[in-house]
């Protein structure tokens, strides 16, 4: 029988959330690396590999790996980081993404931004100069969360066709395995027009890619939501019918086209659920109408929710999860018809993964 874990990455350690596949009642586990910040957790499944990108204000930031899901934990030999003579300053390891195309190839994004790769599952980075030394780094600045590259997409029908999200640069991609890179703001609205030189400055908060389709993205942008239909040639507003056009998370559903999810907030100022009433807002036609449900979530809560804090499973129906600064989860088992919340409260949610295993 299928088994679902939701993998939960905060300020204070990483959280695995365990259900079964009626995903009515869930089992929590940890924290694990108790008192590190944990900003993002893969699970990779024919090696029952648990990745981890985690920071300590002591001990700096790795890459460590759990094979026993989450009670033990083994540090990179070499984790990502600049050169020493750089003047670049590696903060955090903000995200960590599979090679579709390769069990043993890893990509990490960072903060300051970079992008670093690995080829022997995790244990030795080096950096992806193509993109890190791209000829408009001088003038890439920071977004209110820092210069960080939090988005990566690799093409699933071409391994040498990548996407990822800068925030507050854009949206880069190669064709050609990472050597070089294209920046693809065209259509996108720079955050900040005193600041942003040329086509440099839109502040990108999440790129979804179209599982069934990979000339098709997404992306929530501090300025609005946008879709691609190209390739990243060129982006078109589809935020009509949003209360609002900020917010952080997007998903797709993984095996039906054009059904995305996103949690609108009420200002770049404000940042927290409109008028105090959560809601997820669903698109079932690629963003050309959206759907608010609010079934389930909290009347009243000032919550908000982080660009990589929104999961989906590939169960029947899909299992959609939420989770919150303040350290709620809340879980739809219906593809968003309805929510409930999990009965935790963890630490200031970063991340979310949702598992299936068999």
């Amino acid at each position: 029988m299928s088994r679902v874990l939701l993998l939960a990455g905060t300020r204070k350690g990483a959280f695995v959330l365990e259900s079964d596949a009626d995903r009515g009642g869930w089992t929590v586990h940890g924290p694990h690396l108790a008192g590190w910040k944990v900003a993002d957790l893969y699970y990779d499944r024919p090696t029952d590999r648990l990745y981890g990108a985690v920071g300590h204000f002591v001990y700096g930031s790795t890459v460590q790996w759990s094979d026993d899901l989450g009670k033990n934990w083994e540090q990179a030999a070499e984790s990502p980081a600049y050169p020493e003579e750089s003047d670049r300053e590696l903060n955090q390891v903000w995200t960590i993404v599979p090679s579709p195309h390769d069990p043993d190839t890893l990509y990490a994004g960072v903060d300051e931004a970079g992008l670093f790769v690995s080829r022997d599952r995790g244990d030795t980075w080096s950096a992806v100069s193509g993109l890190n030394d791209h000829g408009t780094r001088d003038q890439w600045f920071p977004g209110k969360g820092g210069l960080c590259l939090h988005s990566i997409l690799v093409d699933p029908d071409d391994p040498d066709r990548m996407w990822v999200g800068i925030s507050a640069v854009g949206v880069f991609r190669t064709v050609d395995g990472g050597d070089t890179w294209t920046l693809q703001n065209d259509g996108l609205e720079l955050v900040d027009q005193d600041l942003a030189e040329g086509p440099v400055g839109s502040c990108v908060h999440r790129v979804v890619l179209d599982p069934t389709d990979p000339e098709r993205l997404f992306q929530q942008n501090h300025r609005g939501v946008f879709r691609s239909a190209d390739g990243a040639d060129s982006w078109e507003r589809i935020d009509e019918g949003l209360p609002s056009t900020f917010g952080f998370p997007m998903v797709v559903h993984p095996s039906d086209p054009g059904t995305l999810y996103t949690v609108p907030l009420e200002s770049d100022e404000r940042r927290m659920a409109i008028d105090g009433r959560p809601a997820v807002y669903r698109s079932s036609d690629a963003g050309t109408s959206w759907e608010r449900i609010v079934t389930g979530l909290p009347g009243r809560a000032w919550l908000t929710v982080l660009r990589q804090a929104m999961a989906v499973d590939t169960l029947d129906p899909v299992g959609v999860y939420v989770g919150t600064t303040g350290g709620d989860v809340y879980a739809s088992n219906d593809a968003g018809d309805s929510w409930a919340p999990i009965d935790c409260r963890l630490p200031r949610i970063f991340s979310l993964n949702a598992v299936v295993l068999e």
